[in-house]
């Protein structure tokens, strides 16, 4: 008896001491390596409208790049905290209407141009939507790394619920994932309100081909 409690007890302190040392070390990741910033400092260069502030992490960026920490006990309360800084970043349409011209939309879910060292500050972005998503089922080029959009509205109908968590989404997406690969169009500017409320369309209107 005496020789299994000491099994089980020197089986519970190596599973304390483990725990202890991936959580040290998950704080220990979470603060700036100089070698490592120094590192990407020197690896890029500012060129045209991209800055060397596009590589200066904001909070939700230094989070999810560590995902030892992200996914730990630790960092599920970060987590939380990170997605409510997020949701709280999220602003309504200025004229309250939520839905713009789908076809406008397809326009801007089709562009993935914009945003690069080459394009210049008034050069419209695209949405890049198709590169993540099937969205019209008659385009036969799309990506998989998000869900089908196919039928969005005819699938979850299209209350006032449905609305605001797609706008919100699109305007932000950490603010439910607050690792998920989508990006920030509104946070970030990367889509006017106008251009996000045409991809609203697209999803949300009952003409759009994405609901036939």
């Amino acid at each position: 008896m005496k020789n299994t409690n000491i099994k089980k007890f020197l089986v519970i302190s190596g599973l304390i001491l483990a725990s202890n040392f991936f959580q040290n070390l998950a704080i220990a990741q979470q603060k700036n390596d100089p070698k490592f910033t120094k590192m990407i400092q020197e690896s890029f260069k500012a060129e045209g409208i991209a800055g060397l502030d596009r590589i200066d992490q904001d909070a939700t960026q230094k989070f999810c790049s560590d995902p030892q920490f992200a996914n730990s006990k630790q960092g599920e309360a970060m987590r939380v905290k990170i997605q409510k800084m997020n949701m709280d970043t999220i602003k309504q349409p200025s004229d309250g209407k939520y839905i713009g011209d789908w076809k406008r939309g397809e326009g801007v879910a089709q562009s993935g141009r914009g945003a690069t060292w080459t394009d210049k500050a008034d050069t419209v972005v695209g949405g890049g939507c198709y590169n993540c998503h099937q969205i019209d089922p008659k385009e036969i080029s799309y990506g998989n790394i998000g869900p089908s959009l196919t039928g969005y509205a005819k699938l979850r109908g299209y209350s006032q619920e449905i609305v605001s968590y797609t706008w919100n989404r699109i305007n932000n997406s950490k603010a439910y994932n607050a690792c998920s690969n989508m990006p920030r169009f509104g946070h970030f500017k990367l889509l006017d309100e106008k251009q996000m409320q045409d991809v609203m369309a697209l999803l949300l209107d009952p003409e759009s081909p994405v609901n036939k």
